[in-house]
């Protein structure tokens, strides 16, 4: 039974504010007879990255495009019927591979011809110096006249010309022989044949196939002329392009770094007056064959001189319209928006050219929970600064 207190509440109402007393509890109002309690929510827990430094190089991209290092149309010297084919089209050959086959047996039958009237002319070429031999022997006794002498010394001339004309085609006769096979002239890969075998075909059927060499892989492009002036008169005493100080890397079509560091190549002598740019080539190891030429990359030159640079991991950076920013912990857990300065990216982070340090400690999960001037319970997390993924400090 309710006391005095609440003696002039009828009882419907005292049994309504009774259970209003009962559901809400320590949060009721002072009519309830409790004192109100206010509870404070607990400090959101976010994960934190401590920013580390590494060692930076001034650093350029450049649109590039790949070259196979060497390349050779397979065409045909001679006529004849396509009779054997040694490959598979794609696949590896090595340098004296075979190739393709044209049929033979009227090279051999030239070449056997050729050899025989060779000896022929041979065998005349001797006649004629043993006649011009005895010739001159009587001729100095007066048994023939000068003009019959001159007719032995013409004809030995001739015959030894002959043998000349002779040699000249055995030898063209050999060749023509030997091009029936078309040989590999280095390793690489051959590609599709344009003609088929039991086909005709001549030097006018233009190219059979092509192959092609891709280790090393040439990368090239070009540099500004304002640019490249700076890089020679920096490097004034280098005496190759491979011996400048410069880190080179290639950024793949789908967006991933390659494995291999090039070395720069080869500088043209002059500046093209149509776009006032150089033309520049990079050589790279292509063991696997995983760059293939005609690919259009980025090339990545970074400096050897290199300088200590603090990294933020890319899922820490925010962005609003005062541009990029971090949200950072002080040592008090309470939370505060720093605008950087942001340079280029390598791999996962970022590499901030200015306003954040190593040893600060920035949110990269929790993002959403927080806001500046709030208090948090930070995690310390640590980042694959290639792949970018969290894991806790202990894993």
């Amino acid at each position: 039974m309710f006391t005095s207190k609440y003696k002039n509440i009828s009882s419907p109402t005292k049994a309504a504010f009774f259970v209003s007393c009962v559901l809400l509890g320590p949060l009721a109002l002072t009519g309830c007879g409790k004192e109100e309690v206010v509870q404070q929510a607990p400090a959101p827990a976010v994960s934190v990255y401590t920013v580390n430094n590494d060692q930076v190089g001034t650093y350029r991209e450049f649109t590039a495009r790949t070259e196979a290092s060497k390349e050779a149309d397979i065409t045909t010297r001679v006529q004849g019927e396509l009779i054997e084919r040694k490959f598979v089209e794609g696949s590896e050959v090595k340098k004296g591979d075979l190739l393709l086959k044209i049929d033979p047996s009227e090279y051999e039958a030239f070449l056997a011809q050729s050899d025989a009237d060779l000896k022929s002319k041979i065998a005349g070429a001797a006649g004629a110096a043993r006649d011009l031999k005895r010739g001159r022997e009587i001729a100095d006794k007066g048994f023939i006249s000068q003009s019959d002498l001159d007719k032995l010394i013409t004809n030995a001339a001739q015959t030894q010309a002959a043998v000349k004309a002779g040699e000249a085609s055995f030898k063209k006769a050999k060749l023509d022989l030997g091009y029936t096979e078309i040989i590999a002239p280095f390793d690489g890969k051959i590609g599709r044949v344009n003609i088929d075998v039991g086909n005709i075909v001549s030097p006018q059927s233009g190219v059979l196939a092509t192959i092609t060499s891709t280790d090393p892989i040439y990368v090239n492009f070009s540099v500004e002329e304002a640019l490249y002036t700076t890089y020679l008169q920096e490097h004034r005493n280098i005496e190759s392009p491979d011996q400048v100080p410069l880190d080179l890397k290639i950024r793949l079509p789908n967006n991933t770094e390659y494995a291999e560091a090039g070395v720069l190549d080869f500088a043209d002598t002059k500046i093209d007056r149509n776009t006032g740019t150089v033309e520049l080539r990079a050589s790279f190891p292509n063991p696997e064959g995983i760059v293939l030429p005609g690919l259009f990359v980025k090339l990545i030159a970074e400096s050897k001189n290199k300088s200590s640079m603090a990294l933020v991991p890319q899922a820490a950076v925010q962005e609003n319209q005062q541009g990029k920013f971090l949200l950072v912990v002080d040592s008090n857990n309470k939370v505060s928006t720093r605008h950087v300065d942001l340079g280029r990216r390598i791999n996962a982070m970022w590499v901030v050219n200015a306003g954040i340090e190593a040893g600060e400690r920035i949110i990269i999960e929790g993002l959403q929970k927080v806001r500046p001037g709030v208090e948090v319970n930070p995690v310390e997390k640590n980042v694959d600064t290639v792949t970018g993924i969290i894991t806790n400090s202990a894993e």
